[in-house]
């Protein structure tokens, strides 16, 4: 585990993001559902912004829309992990 964070949901989230390999990209939702907290992707989006050295840019929204803020960053991130981001989107191809 990368920090202490004194949360199961925070812990099982982090252990969920840093599983995600290179070249790959999981939704919000599924990154809650295998943390075992079905519903609570927007709590996922909190972990993501609190807990820093998590590859963030490797988690997308259910339709694989790059989230606004960080779409050019996150693009070109994904893009150097072989990730296809077609419109300010990824191809699921790459997907868990």
């Amino acid at each position: 585990m990368s920090e202490e964070t004194g949360s199961d949901f925070t812990e099982r989230v982090i252990e969920v993001i840093e599983s995600i390999p290179p070249g790959e990209v999981m939704a919000y939702s599924e990154v809650a559902a295998e943390a075992g907290f079905p519903g609570a992707a927007r709590a996922v989006g909190n972990v993501l912004g609190a807990v820093p050295g998590l590859p963030w840019w490797r988690v997308v929204t259910v339709d694989g829309r790059l989230v606004p803020g960080e779409e050019q960053l996150r693009a070109e991130f994904l893009r150097a992990e072989g990730v296809r981001i077609g419109k300010g989107r990824v191809t699921r191809s790459g997907s868990r």
